[in-house]
């Protein structure tokens, strides 16, 4: 049987993914704000595991799993003859398989190069998601991402040139009021230089076990309100000049539920944020308790 060791954490659209755990924990873990993995120790799992795990997953779910996604937190660290040797499996499990994504890391697209992607995507791996979480230098300090945005913006680029789909996301909030548009603005330049398949939008909420945490209980972090961060939104989104992205704020941290493909809706977007920006008291914002924190 399969053998998950800890929650398990996937971004909205893996729901209906079988999940594999390459990996345990994450390879970097310093993100300020991010507390998935604090209580893990990273390791790579053998692939006799994992390859048990598959079979018993075809032998439980039959041939017709179609998507499925590695865990942890950059399962893409690992070895790319690991990586291979797992998408043939799966490949062999499941012949109707589809699409198989995983976590990627700035640190974990540093590691790999543009061959090892490419050939990583011929073998099934076609789709990343990497959390930019910002365009700004001082923002993305704050947050020890591990890199400023030229390198985010680098690493990225290295994923589109393998031919991956990469899936970007950016946190609302994160530079606070003072850098509430520069953040936004930064952010979409940083995007915008990448030219995504996908980018969401997540709002930045302090969870316990992290360093983001002690730094709100000193009173050291703005939480911007429903209507300030529907204006770094719009900013965000109206710097926005992508050629053929899917936008989303899905993610259940969010206020504002929002979707469209880019560039074509982009006006739609824009318009409804400025009408809730003139009339906030008429806007459907996600109350509290259920933005599923």
């Amino acid at each position: 049987m399969i053998h998950y060791e800890g929650p398990l954490f996937r971004p909205p659209s893996e729901a209906s993914s079988l999940i594999l755990q390459v990996t345990i924990g994450c390879s970097y873990n310093d993100c300020t704000f991010c507390g998935m993995y604090r209580h893990k120790r990273f390791r790579v799992r053998p692939v006799e595991e994992l390859r048990e795990e598959i079979r018993w997953a075809r032998d439980q779910l039959g041939e017709g799993v179609r998507k499925v996604f590695l865990a942890d937190g950059d399962a893409l660290v690992a070895k790319a003859a690991l990586l291979e040797q797992v998408l043939a499996e799966l490949n062999a499990a499941f012949p109707d398989l589809q699409r198989v994504s995983v976590y990627a890391s700035p640190q974990s697209l540093q590691v790999r190069t543009v061959e090892e992607m490419a050939r990583l995507r011929e073998a099934g791996l076609t789709q990343y998601y990497l959390g930019i979480e910002s365009g700004h230098d001082t923002v993305l300090e704050r947050l020890k991402k591990g890199v400023d945005a030229d390198e985010m913006i680098r690493v990225g680029r290295k994923a589109g040139e393998a031919g991956v789909k990469l899936s970007t996301m950016v946190l609302l909030g994160a530079g606070g009021r003072e850098l509430s548009e520069e953040h936004a603005r930064e952010s979409a330049r940083v995007v915008n230089a990448i030219q995504p398949r996908f980018v969401s939008t997540l709002v930045m909420t302090p969870v316990e076990d992290t360093p983001l945490m002690e730094e709100a209980e000193r009173g050291e972090v703005d939480e911007l309100t429903p209507v300030e961060l529907a204006a770094e939104l719009r900013a965000f989104v109206g710097d926005l000049e992508l050629e053929g992205s899917i936008f989303r704020s899905n993610h259940a941290s969010n206020y504002l539920t929002l979707g469209g493909s880019l560039p074509k809706d982009k006006p739609a977007l824009v318009a409804a944020l400025d009408e809730v920006l003139a009339h906030p008291e008429h806007a459907r914002f996600v109350p509290d308790w259920l933005r599923g924190l």
